[in-house]
């Protein structure tokens, strides 16, 4: 793998699902018979408009969990234990367990639950396996690790029951354990990236046909860096239901039922109509929207100027108008900003929910380890934190590495 961490190479998926394998054996003293992956995502552009019928443009990187399994000996036993390796927990679930059945479970157990589940209630087979997982997905950096686990526990009941999904509903499923068994009301994105990734190609979500088009990614000279601020400022956990509420009111008072039907025109002439507030809402909405596809056509032409002053845009557009970014995130684009071409760098932008988390970058690849030194020194001289960061290419989606 070409990944990077702070110029530490990272541990490849082979290297991952070995070491998986092995730690399988030591814990279940039986060697798996089922190996699978999915990867995390990250977002190039389009954000907070998954849930306004927008665009957007996602890819899976080359950061993976990866599940091992095999079936207990003991044919009596009726739950499924699932062991993380980094965080040395374990869960004991059954399908027919019902969201917070079990408060003593740590916290990634409903993720798993929830696809078990999912997988009983479409009347699907759910056998009871002995589980080892762990990953390179960071977590809470808005990569996007809960959907990586949920898909790959629907990936691992694939393999173990001979069972091929529709993809689509394979990611419905993982998003149904997130809505139902975390609490978490997600959009499609992040469950379809690690279901539908492809090596070399971003997708253009379309959020509310669910319709996916290819992007290619064809540039060879140029990587995606990705940087963690690791920070995550404590809100009160009203912003998004109220940004979300912000923008179905000005979607009502602009007049129409979807915001694929509103242009900028429309926004400014609804103007005197409008609070302050979701008149901001609504420009980031619409020009969101809209440099989403811009930037999709951009990437498949290899127009990356244009793709850069398009990420430049989002990230100004969600920190002034959407107001989700924070004080680290916009220091972490300036930074990238200030070097700019020179430097090999494209654009830049925060990407995620906001408040912390990370940024995305397109530098070309032979600036990327000075692009790192230099983040990496800026950032923690004026915040005292160190950041982390890698590279990644467009990376293949959730698939098995091992079956009997």
């Amino acid at each position: 793998m070409t990944t990077t961490e702070n110029d530490t190479p990272t541990e490849s998926l082979t290297e991952l699902a070995d070491r998986v394998s092995e730690t399988h054996k030591k814990l279940y003293g039986q060697a798996p018979e089922f190996i699978v992956a999915a990867p995390g995502r990250v977002n190039l552009i389009g954000e907070h408009i998954d849930y306004n019928d927008g665009f957007v443009l996602p890819m899976a990187i080359e950061r993976y969990i990866v599940m091992a399994a095999s079936k207990p000996t003991d044919t009596d036993e009726a739950q499924s234990q699932y062991h993380s390796i980094s965080m040395d927990s374990s869960a004991r679930l059954a399908a027919t367990d019902q969201p917070g059945s079990d408060p003593s479970a740590p916290g990634w157990a409903c993720y798993v639950q929830g696809v078990l589940a999912g997988f009983h209630q479409s009347g699907r087979p759910t056998p009871t396996l002995n589980v080892s997982f762990d990953s390179t997905v960071p977590l809470g950096g808005g990569l996007s690790s809960s959907a990586a686990l949920e898909v790959a526990t629907a990936t691992l009941l694939e393999a173990a029951t001979s069972t091929t999904l529709d993809m689509r509903e394979k990611a419905l499923i993982c998003q149904k354990a997130e809505h139902d068994y975390a609490g978490v009301p997600c959009g499609i994105m992040d469950q379809f990236s690690s279901v539908f990734g492809k090596d070399g190609e971003l997708m253009l979500l379309d959020c509310r046909s669910q319709e996916i088009t290819a992007v290619p990614f064809r540039s060879d000279d140029i990587t995606l860096l990705i940087t963690n601020s690791n920070v995550k400022h404590e809100l009160n956990g009203g912003e998004y239901a109220e940004r979300r509420s912000q923008c179905d009111s000005a979607l009502q008072k602009i007049g129409k039922s979807t915001w694929r039907d509103i242009s900028m025109d429309d926004v400014n002439a609804a103007r005197d109509q409008l609070t302050d507030l979701e008149f901001k809402r609504a420009r980031h909405v619409v020009g969101e929207i809209q440099r989403t596809t811009q930037a999709a056509e951009a990437i498949s032409a290899g127009r990356w100027d244009e793709v850069g002053k398009l990420m430049y845009a989002s990230h100004d557009s969600l920190s002034d108008d959407f107001e989700v970014s924070c004080e680290e995130l916009d220091l972490l684009v300036n930074l990238a900003r200030e070097v700019n071409s020179e430097g090999g760098v494209i654009g830049s932008r925060m990407t995620g929910g906001g408040f912390g988390g990370c940024t995305v970058t397109l530098v070309k690849r032979d600036s990327a380890d000075a692009l790192i030194q230099a983040l990496t020194s800026r950032y923690k001289a004026e915040t005292g934190v160190e950041p982390s960061c890698f590279t990644s290419r467009p990376a293949l989606g959730a698939h098995i590495l091992s079956t009997p």
